[in-house]
């Protein structure tokens, strides 16, 4: 992909958090370079979704430290640079706002709220909705999309902006394969045209695994894996492994002496 010399736009540096006495992340570090694609993996109780939240500034960490862009979370001055899209949120079933509405909100976070868009504001709009394969359901309500279409509209809102880091929690989760590979065209357009950078969190790869820069692996609060796709698939792992099956070839993946 992009040569990833620059600083990096997202650095985590021996995080540690434990809800009460159970330490549920144990110096864990991450980079993320400017067009950079990266996909965080591993079971439930891994640690990942608390690393997630670190990162993004939603949960202190007990020691370390995470840097946004230069900066830690709560001090990033121009947020459109961030995009985040959560795991399927629950606010869309009450939202009544337009699938353009919810997406133009997103393009309005990076021109600072004026209130007519532009051409190329337009322009980009329609391209996010088409990567979806949501463009003709621009007027419909939010709310009234089914829960992977809902999805697919936070994630049109996101690409919108123009982030120069995505965020990406199980995005493609009950999404079926032709929106799969729509997303998969979206994310490697932001990539390839404006240098952003991505962190993919998924149990499932398949649609995206031949643009991944590096997979991620962790396993008890820890990173066990961090290299290529090529160099993980060479221990025998599927990079399309159904979430049911993710622990059985995890617990042969790497041996808890050879951490990382």
């Amino acid at each position: 992909m992009n040569d990833h010399a620059a600083e990096p736009v997202l650095e985590a540096e021996n995080l540690s958090f434990s809800y009460g006495h159970e330490p549920v992340l144990d110096g864990v570090s991450l980079t993320v370079a400017p067009g950079e694609f990266v996909a965080l993996v591993g079971p439930n109780g891994s640690g990942k979704s608390t690393l997630l939240r670190c990162l993004l500034g939603l949960l202190k960490p007990r020691a370390g430290e995470v840097r946004l862009f230069g900066a830690a979370p709560a001090d990033l001055r121009h947020r459109w640079r961030l995009g985040y899209v959560p795991q399927r949120a629950a606010l869309a079933r009450e939202m009544p706002a337009t699938v353009e509405e919810v997406v133009g909100a997103g393009r309005l976070a990076r021109s600072g709220w004026r209130r007519r868009f532009d051409a190329a504001d337009r322009t980009e709009i329609e391209h996010a909705m088409s990567s979806v394969a949501l463009l003709e359901h621009r007027r419909r309500r939010v709310s009234e999309l089914s829960g992977g279409q809902q999805q697919r509209a936070f994630i049109a809102k996101a690409l919108a902006a123009q982030p120069e880091l995505l965020v990406l929690d199980e995005p493609v989760a009950g999404v079926d394969a032709e929106s799969q590979h729509r997303f998969r065209d979206s994310l490697t357009h932001l990539v390839a045209e404006h240098s952003a950078a991505v962190l993919l969190v998924s149990h499932e790869l398949g649609a995206v695994a031949d643009d991944l820069d590096r997979v991620v692996v962790m396993r008890r609060g820890k990173v066990y894996f961090d290299g290529p796709p090529a160099d993980l698939v060479a221990t025998g792992v599927s990079l399309g492994v159904h979430h049911d099956d993710l622990p059985l070839w995890l617990e042969g993946l790497v041996k808890p002496d050879n951490g990382t």
